[in-house]
């Protein structure tokens, strides 16, 4: 705090005040930002704060990153490594000194790297390579097995060790390549193009150890990203560590986060196989066994029937005996509603009988010769008629025909004879 001297009213500053106020100034005058620099002068606390100098070739400033022991591992960062930080300046009060408080690291031109994966992503996701139905799937355990890597990297050993160990006798085939460096995505896209040209695996895994996004850049690669993506076969990408992310990742099939990880995945466990083959033997033997009692139970009861064939005869005959009382009894409903249809229709032909209407004076005329109905008046003289009454037929001859007097009749008959 700030003393007043009592000769001059004068304030009087402490060394403390002073540097309190460096430490506003300096936190309120600068924003967060990226600074580059060499590593220098590293501590990694055991308290998890890690404490170092950034210069370049003229300066150096100190620099600590509170919490970021782990992630400074992780990134592989020692002395002499050049990387960008993001942060602000602060003053540390105790010594008077400013400093750099980081917030993220990342090695020294990896930000041009994530622009180019950013980039590349984007175009190939665009162009569907990504695309979930796509996705092939990986069969759980495949006989043969295909592993594209380096044959003297630490992966291809965890990965035969693990496989060995949890699943022996296993067909796997190795395609030798490079996994780093400026030719090594041309190197592991043909190992991929090979297994699918032999076609002599089920299932491609391109894989290989942590590093850093410099290391692992061949797997961001465009050629080697196609040939995953146009692989017939399905493919595991197991690149890396867990916290590593790579495009291949993206068009294979399936991404698991280790080497080993995709051991276990692939192989799966033999005592769990093994457990389950005897979970599958006890239920089919218990299937077994409950099918041949429900067949034994059915073939004793078919020789329980056959042993009493009278009681059968007898179910039979009780039952033709119902199908005739049934059939009786319906042909007799049928033959009654066909006897009254047919005194129904007796009774309309009865109203119909010509005879009736001969009782009431009329006269059935046709021609003697043919027996044909005479319908007109207009017949020719000297036709023979044959007149029908209700008490017998008169035959009279037609003499003339008189058409102007309607009042009279049309045609004169001569006298008939009844017979």
């Amino acid at each position: 705090m700030t003393t007043q001297n009592s000769q001059n009213k004068e304030p009087v500053w402490s060394v403390s005040d002073v540097n309190r106020a460096m430490r506003e100034m300096v936190e309120n005058g600068f924003r967060s930002f990226w600074m580059t620099g060499e590593v220098g002068s590293l501590i990694l606390h055991r308290s998890g704060h890690a404490y170092f100098s950034l210069k370049d070739e003229r300066s150096q400033i100190r620099a600590c990153w509170f919490g970021g022991v782990n992630e400074m591992r992780k990134l592989g960062i020692e002395n002499g490594t050049k990387i960008e930080v993001f942060g602000s300046l602060s003053v540390y009060e105790t010594r008077g000194e400013y400093q750099f408080n980081c917030r993220q690291a990342r090695i020294a031109g990896v930000g041009d790297l994530y622009r180019k994966f950013e980039e590349l992503a984007k175009k190939l996701a665009a162009e569907g390579l990504f695309a979930q139905e796509r996705k092939k799937p990986v069969p759980k355990m495949p006989g043969t097995i295909g592993v594209v890597t380096s044959s003297n990297g630490a992966a291809i050993r965890d990965f035969l060790n693990i496989a060995g160990r949890r699943f022996s006798g296993l067909n796997i085939k190795i395609y030798p390549c490079q996994v780093q460096g400026s030719t090594a995505a041309e190197s592991v896209a043909r190992g991929v193009e090979f297994f699918n040209r032999a076609n002599n695996v089920e299932v491609i895994i391109v894989t290989r150890g942590g590093g850093s996004m410099e290391d692992l850049w061949c797997f961001n690669e465009e050629r080697l990203v196609r040939a995953v993506a146009a692989s017939n076969i399905p493919v595991i990408s197991a690149v890396g560590h867990e916290i590593d992310t790579t495009i291949c990742d993206y068009a294979a099939d399936l991404r698991v986060p280790t080497p080993s990880a995709a051991a276990e995945l692939i192989t799966g466990d033999r005592e769990n196989v093994a457990k389950h083959l005897d979970q599958l033997n006890f239920a089919l033997q218990r299937n077994v066994e409950f099918a041949i009692s429900r067949n034994q139970s059915k073939l004793n009861e078919m020789l329980h029937r056959l042993r009493e064939p009278e009681r059968m005869l007898s179910n039979f005959r009780q039952r033709i005996d119902e199908l005739d009382s049934s059939m009786q009894i319906r042909s007799m409903d049928f033959l009654h509603t066909k006897k009254l249809d047919v005194e129904k229709f007796s009774v309309k032909l009865d109203a119909l009988d010509p005879r009736k209407m001969l009782n009431n004076g009329y006269v059935f005329v046709a021609e003697s010769a043919t027996g044909k109905p005479v319908t007109t008046s207009r017949k020719v003289p000297g036709t023979k008629l044959d007149l029908t009454f209700a008490d017998g037929v008169m035959q009279v001859k037609v003499d003339g025909k008189n058409s102007k007097n309607n009042s009279k009749s049309a045609d004169t008959a001569t006298q008939g004879e009844l017979f």
